[in-house]
């Protein structure tokens, strides 16, 4: 897939959450509102982590949420091992259809 539309929100603030893509081409994640680029990291930089919120999502001393709409594909595609027994099944059942 490559690209999925989220909400992100920054963790620890009150701000309300943005609409934005988020791009794994390649090695890299990269995260756009619109025309402006929120971040662009090699996955090696960075954790995420899979909560019932949303994929948190530690870079430059930073952590965000991303509430990805399709989750399932998004942590496939990102490699996870461990997630929540809700979203465990749904990669379980994106693998058996690939």
């Amino acid at each position: 897939m490559g690209q999925y539309e989220a909400k992100l929100r920054i963790e620890g603030t009150e701000d309300p959450p943005i609409h934005v893509v988020v791009d794994l081409t390649g090695d890299r994640l990269v995260v756009k509102a619109g025309e402006i680029e929120v971040g662009d990291w090699a996955r090696e930089e960075i954790r995420v982590a899979a909560q019932l919120d949303g994929f948190h999502v530690r870079a430059e001393g930073e952590e965000m949420v991303l509430d990805i709409r399709d989750d399932a594909h998004f942590a496939v595609e990102m490699g996870m091992r461990q997630a929540h027994p809700f979203l465990r099944r749904k990669m379980a059942a994106v693998l058996r259809e690939q």
